[in-house]
């Protein structure tokens, strides 16, 4: 399974999303300095929504440093949609139904759940600057505490 480490230029990518079509190169074309795209297995379960509300919370100074947040489930858009509300959520949330997206950008395949391999989402992010490239990739990443760990890894804390 394909990851990204850091240098590495991604493809642009467009999906479906709860602010329409979520376009890659256009967000990072009108961010001040990249795109942090995180990668959750389902909407309105608690680990998704806790790191959610954990976006939703710092979305003002991820803003302030210059970056816009996308995350990206395969779940269908209506159950973005509600997911979107009833958290008040303040960032676009894509659906990847087909997972591709998640396949090619090492965010879906084996993974350990409860001592058993499975197959499924994995929880990662990959933080995107201006020039395409990547600024860090995290993957297998806990719910909770992770978005403190971006901003630390952002200079932000």
């Amino acid at each position: 399974m394909p990851r990204f480490e850091i240098g590495d230029t991604v493809p642009n990518f467009q999906l479906p999303a709860t602010t329409g079509e979520f376009d890659l190169y256009q967000a990072l074309e009108a961010s001040e300095n990249g795109v942090v795209v995180y990668f959750y297995p389902k909407a309105s379960t608690p680990g998704c929504t806790t790191e959610a509300c954990d976006f939703r919370d710092s979305l003002q100074s991820l803003k302030s440093a210059g970056y816009t947040v996308v995350g990206v489930s395969p779940d269908k858009l209506p159950a973005l949609e509600k997911f979107l509300t009833n958290q008040e959520l303040n960032f676009a949330l894509a659906s990847d139904e087909t997972r591709s997206l998640m396949e090619n950008w090492g965010a879906y395949g084996e993974k350990q759940n409860y001592g058993k391999t499975v197959v499924g989402v994995i929880r990662s992010t990959v933080i995107v600057g201006k020039d395409k490239q990547v600024l860090h990739a995290l993957y297998n990443v806990k719910a909770k505490g992770h978005v403190a760990r971006i901003r630390k890894l952002l200079g932000i804390d």
